[in-house]
């Protein structure tokens, strides 16, 4: 509840701050973009700047605005300030669940998370396992993939939530609070998680536990007022997004200098932490196992509402959306033949 509260406090600072205009993102005269991304190694990144949008929609004044986690980008939606995001399937997991219910459309799986996101120790915290996590403390981002994951490794490994202490900071601040000795673990994900391994030991990553059942994902999503009234655009999206993907499989050296120019890296360090992910080929987005077609929706619903059943059952959402509230937020106009 208290994180509902926040939300709704947030929402309205963010709605007087934007004014009545913030939710008109269904305008059909407005022909603004407003994307929020996130500074980790994905093709968003390539996208942004190689400007394949821009390039795609010359009429369209297209804006991005970094954001530090999934849980703000959902607070920029429900104020209507936001049209496309970058965000987790965790987020979007509480996002199309109760009390949100926010009006979002899952268009694109930017990535599968791997090694590129995971839990680590701090070099002397005396912790060499996830049992050892009892009684010590653990920063992580509230309300991201990072969060869905590290509860789902201390379910797996019988440890209770409230046998330690689980800290809300962005992934920047994990890093300044390790650097001080201030946490005992964290879990987070790319470019800071380089940070912290270089003093600290992985105790299990993203890619283990969706072997183990529990994927997480960074997915793009769009507004549902955004798709109804620019249907073009959103398919200029999801092409830009699949020549991204391309780049990544085809071209990694092209692909890592871009994504390294967006996260300050050299391009042999972005080539690195790319190799960390799992990117998807175009072609497999339409597949039953993750998007589908029109005709029929893929197992990604399937994913987010098991994702939104372990927050229910964790106590972080108050209610679990059926099936087929979360199917009809998956968009599939126009697939496979959208993705170029």
């Amino acid at each position: 509840m208290r994180k509902t509260l926040g939300l709704l406090a947030a929402v309205s600072l963010l709605l007087s701050a934007c004014g009545d205009g913030a939710a008109s993102g269904g305008d059909p005269g407005r022909k603004t973009i407003r994307i929020a991304y996130q500074a980790f190694p994905s093709g968003d990144l390539i996208v942004k700047n190689q400007r394949l949008l821009e390039n795609a929609l010359p009429d369209y004044q297209i804006t991005w605005t970094k954001f530090d986690s999934g849980a703000s980008i959902n607070t920029a939606f429900v104020a209507g300030s936001v049209d496309i995001a970058a965000i987790g399937s965790s987020p979007v997991a509480r996002g199309l669940s109760a009390p949100l219910n926010i009006p979002y459309q899952v268009a694109f799986v930017l990535d599968v998370a791997g090694d590129n996101e995971a839990l680590v120790a701090r070099n002397g915290a005396g912790v060499t396992d996830i049992t050892g996590l009892r009684g010590k403390k653990v920063g992580t981002p509230f309300a991201s993939t990072a969060h869905y994951s590290l509860l789902a490794a201390l379910d797996r490994a019988g440890v209770k939530e409230s046998e330690l202490t689980i800290v809300d900071l962005e992934p920047q601040d994990i890093q300044a609070a390790w650097t001080r000795g201030d946490l005992d673990a964290a879990y987070s994900w790319l470019p800071s998680l380089d940070e912290l391994r270089k003093t600290g030991t992985v105790l299990i990553t993203s890619r283990e536990l969706a072997t183990a059942g529990k994927p997480t994902l960074d997915l793009g999503v769009v507004a549902t007022d955004f798709v109804e009234a620019h249907p073009a655009a959103v398919d200029a999206w999801r092409k830009a997004q699949s020549q991204a993907l391309n780049l990544i499989h085809d071209d990694p050296a092209a692909a890592a200098k871009s994504v390294g120019a967006e996260l300050n890296l050299s391009p042999e360090e972005a080539q690195r932490q790319l190799s960390q992910g799992v990117f998807l080929k175009p072609e497999d987005l339409a597949s039953p196992e993750w998007l589908g077609t029109s005709a029929a929706k893929g197992k990604l619903a399937d994913n987010l509402v098991s994702a939104a059943q372990f927050l229910k059952d964790q106590q972080k959402i108050d209610a679990v959306p059926d099936l087929a509230t979360v199917q009809a937020a998956i968009y599939t106009v126009g697939l496979p033949d959208a993705l170029g």
